[in-house]
């Protein structure tokens, strides 16, 4: 995950339960038991309102603080609150996006994707209003100065046509990534083919994080004239197959009628990276 200062282990993971991952979470003299209860919630999305609570009141931490000034356990509740699907955790994540900390800022973008309510969109596009232009790295650090890839992707899942306009300059951004979540966000705003087309260049770049980097973008697109690139991708054919299913998935889910020559194209692809 992005951001992350600590690693988790299987076995700190399974020596936990729902009332002890709480109860770890609230209390406040081990910083370690608190960050590791927060990703535990989030990972077996316990949606109890107990766990929610805690996540909430984690949202507001001013203990847990990485060597770099940020704020760990912040960021491990905002990506476990946007898988748990509450809606009661929007205005807090949305008051997040002001946060100091890139990373807190960045995790709750990304958990307001996944919470699908669109009360969140004019603060997402407010991001965007100083352009390409202000989309610049924070001088000694390895982020820009706002989470910018996360925001344009919130802003095409969650369908703010009304940002279109700020989001098509970031087809020119210089960092490979921004720019790809400009093209998959503008695809899924506007349907246009050559923005899908886009991605599917960036699949024969060089660099191979790039390749795994545009197949999930194409893959929650749902754009299958990308089939036969993902299959010919040079990559994982595990990641090739996880793409594949995605954008089978995503098709069906916008077309609920039954199978389509193109969808059984794609199922067939899956069938010869086995």
């Amino acid at each position: 995950m992005k951001g992350e200062e600590k690693s988790i282990s299987s076995s700190e993971a399974e020596q936990l339960t729902v009332e002890t991952a709480i109860a770890n979470l609230q209390q406040k003299s081990d910083l370690g038991a608190r960050y590791y209860a927060a990703w535990w919630l989030g990972k077996f999305r316990v949606k109890e309102p107990a766990a929610i609570d805690a996540l909430l009141m984690a949202l507001e931490d001013e203990s847990d603080r990485a060597p770099d000034g940020g704020y760990p356990l912040r960021r491990n509740a905002a990506r476990a609150l946007g898988k748990l699907g509450d809606k009661r955790a929007v205005p807090p994540l949305i008051c997040c996006l002001e946060f100091p900390d890139f990373y807190v800022r960045e995790a709750s973008a990304q958990a307001l994707e996944t919470l699908d309510d669109t009360s969140c969109v004019p603060y997402l596009i407010q991001i965007l209003e100083g352009g390409v232009e202000a989309a610049q790295f924070v001088p000694g650090k390895p982020h820009l100065v706002q989470p910018y890839e996360a925001v344009i992707e919130a802003l095409g899942t969650l369908g703010a046509t009304e940002a279109t306009p700020l989001i098509q300059p970031f087809i020119e951004h210089p960092v490979d990534k921004v720019k790809y979540a400009a093209a998959r966000a503008m695809y899924q705003l506007t349907q246009e083919a050559q923005y899908g087309d886009i991605l599917i260049q960036a699949l024969s770049g060089e660099d191979l994080q790039l390749r795994r980097s545009a197949l999930m973008d194409l893959a929650a697109m749902g754009y299958l004239p990308a089939g036969e690139a993902i299959a010919d991708t040079l990559a994982e054919n595990s990641m090739k197959l996880i793409a594949l299913k995605g954008l089978l998935e995503t098709n069906l889910q916008a077309n609920t009628s039954a199978l389509s020559e193109d969808n059984i194209k794609i199922m067939d692809l899956m069938d010869s990276l086995l």
